[in-house]
């Protein structure tokens, strides 16, 4: 059986917790990964009343203790993971570059970059245990330069290009360098947009339903061994950088 860990899906409304399903549904032992331990204990529940194999974990990626205790949650039950979807983000400022509080910047950065930076080098040698492994970044077209509808050069859908377009900007790059380095030992790294989804729970009539944004995902962690590595997507498709 292969492994999943989603970090960032606590939320039952959310992106990671749907991927969780889709996985799950595909025959994946899935991990459940968030800072809440009521969250994680809820989520696992779930799946397991699906009929899913699940176990869960307290994750904050802004702390190397916290990713370190929960690797080692996840040695006692598999040597490997096949699959890491660093889901995890907070959005930041929506601000000009000289209304924008550099504190924000910081904790922006330090979760969405940093922290899927950290979380990756900590999970890696389960991932490199794996026959071939799948890393998911979940990216965003307001990170592109020239995404037609989303990306910087674009005017991101009219608003100020956000502290969070400028980490979603630092993952796409990351995500070239985690691929190149990381094809000896046959992990397959790429960057998705799952586009804006609706999050809230609610037909909000705002953004598209979470299990299409899910999909994105699901596609980029389900790669076959030749598929594509270093790349960013949406739907399957490739996004402009």
């Amino acid at each position: 059986m292969k492994t999943a860990l989603i970090t960032g899906s606590g939320r039952q409304a959310g992106l990671g917790f749907e991927v969780a399903k889709q996985l799950g549904a595909q025959g994946y032992q899935i991990i459940i990964a968030a800072r809440q331990s009521a969250q994680v204990t809820e989520r696992v529940a779930e799946l397991k009343d699906l009929g899913f194999q699940a176990h869960g974990v307290v994750l904050d990626l802004t702390d190397e203790n916290s990713i370190s205790q929960a690797v080692n949650a996840v040695q006692q039950w598999d040597s490997k993971l096949d699959v890491l979807v660093n889901n995890a983000a907070v959005f930041g400022d929506f601000t000009s570059v000289l209304e924008t509080d550099i504190k924000n910047v910081e904790a922006a950065f330090n979760t969405n970059f940093l922290g899927t930076w950290q979380v990756t080098q900590k999970f890696y040698a389960l991932l490199a245990n794996a026959d071939t492994a799948r890393i998911v970044n979940v990216s965003s077209g307001a990170g592109s330069f020239a995404d037609p509808v989303y990306g910087i050069l674009n005017g991101s859908m009219g608003m100020p290009v956000s502290t969070y377009a400028l980490t979603k900007l630092a993952i796409n790059g990351l995500t070239v360098k985690m691929a190149k380095e990381f094809s000896q030992d046959n992990v397959l790294v790429n960057a998705v947009c799952p586009d804006v989804v609706n999050t809230s729970g609610n037909d909000t009539g705002f953004g598209r339903p979470v299990g299409e944004g899910a999909k994105s995902v699901v596609w980029a962690a389900t790669l076959p061994d030749d598929g594509p590595t270093g790349g960013f997507y949406r739907d399957g498709q490739p996004l402009p950088w």
